[in-house]
């Protein structure tokens, strides 16, 4: 009688080289995918601040009609820093533990008839370092992209 020797059913599976290949294409993709991630998340968050700073500055527009002036528009009937008119952070960004930008009045002339809002990036967020936006009563509008405090020339826009 003859013993016939069972077949050994073949393992199946990944290789060790074949596991690294596919870590490494997953790597480079992180590698490049990340970047253009937050620079798009940025940029959408970017937007919804220059849209709180004009519903901030249709605020202070309400405050004038009802006044007769900007002046007092801010706490505890100040001239500047955090507004009475309008919600302290970006309400686009609800709830209050998400916020992107500290919205604040940043300038008002003597005779109360000019001003700047400033819509200034959280420290513990995803914008902080990315430049305060500003409007102006004027109509101007500047975003400091280089965060260096000073807005130049070439920064009176929301989309430098």
């Amino acid at each position: 009688m003859s013993r016939r020797k069972a077949k050994e059913p073949r393992q199946s599976g990944f290789t060790l080289l074949e596991l690294l290949i596919v870590i490494a294409i997953v790597g480079v993709i992180v590698t490049v995918g990340y970047p253009s991630f937050t620079h798009i998340s940025q940029s959408t968050y970017r937007t919804a601040g220059q849209s709180d700073l004009m519903a901030f500055a249709s605020a202070m527009e309400r405050h004038k009609l009802a006044n007769y002036t900007y002046k007092a528009a801010a706490i505890n009937g100040a001239n500047t820093g955090q507004p009475t008119v309008f919600a302290t952070y970006s309400p686009s960004q609800e709830p209050m533990a998400n916020k992107r930008y500290e919205l604040t009045i940043c300038t008002l002339n003597a005779t109360g008839t000019q001003y700047t809002i400033k819509a200034t990036p959280v420290s513990n967020g995803i914008m902080f370092g990315n430049g305060d936006l500003y409007y102006f009563s004027d109509g101007r509008k500047a975003w400091d992209k280089n965060n260096d405090g000073i807005v130049s020339i070439d920064e009176y826009c929301w989309k430098c």
